[in-house]
């Protein structure tokens, strides 16, 4: 019984063969599994100055909100207008989480963007003295899946 340990559409691992960047390639000839992770070309720097600047602008509304509280905080007690500020500040937060559901996409893409990566990771194997890229990627997620697959079936069968 074969067992399929990491499959997409361009790769499959299972408990007799890697399949990958063309090759496929029987467990029993493995003798060497490995990765190199090196930086990325100008589409994976890109996505690097993305996320900045997207945690950057994320970062701005909690920061003016804090200001303006302790701003808020000072006049009203300058004024004795305590009824006021609280009315101020209990509509801003009643505002802010109406509008929290809206940071799901924002956060999302930010979530994507750690798991594409600002790296490219390679996945190399040694095949009867010959050393063999298998896959080169920046999607850290799914490079970090097919290693470990890759690591699981040449432990079980003894590699």
């Amino acid at each position: 019984m074969v067992a399929i340990y990491y499959r997409d559409d361009s790769v499959q691992v299972t408990s007799e063969s890697v399949r990958a960047g063309g090759h496929t390639i029987p467990i029993t000839e493995l003798t060497y599994v490995w990765h190199v992770s090196r930086r990325g070309s100008v589409r994976e720097g890109g996505r690097l100055v993305g996320r900045s600047v997207l945690i950057f602008l994320l970062s701005i509304p909690p920061l003016v909100a804090i200001v303006c509280v302790v701003s808020l905080a000072y006049a009203a007690h300058d004024r004795g207008e305590w009824l006021l500020a609280g009315t101020i500040l209990a509509v801003c937060l009643l505002g802010a989480l109406a509008l929290a559901p809206f940071l799901e996409v924002p956060l999302g893409w930010l979530d994507r963007s750690y798991d594409k990566g600002a790296r490219i990771n390679e996945l190399w194997v040694q095949r009867n003295g010959q050393e063999i890229l298998l896959l080169s990627t920046s999607n850290a997620l799914r490079f970090g899946q097919i290693y470990r697959a890759v690591q699981r079936v040449v432990e079980r069968h003894g590699g």
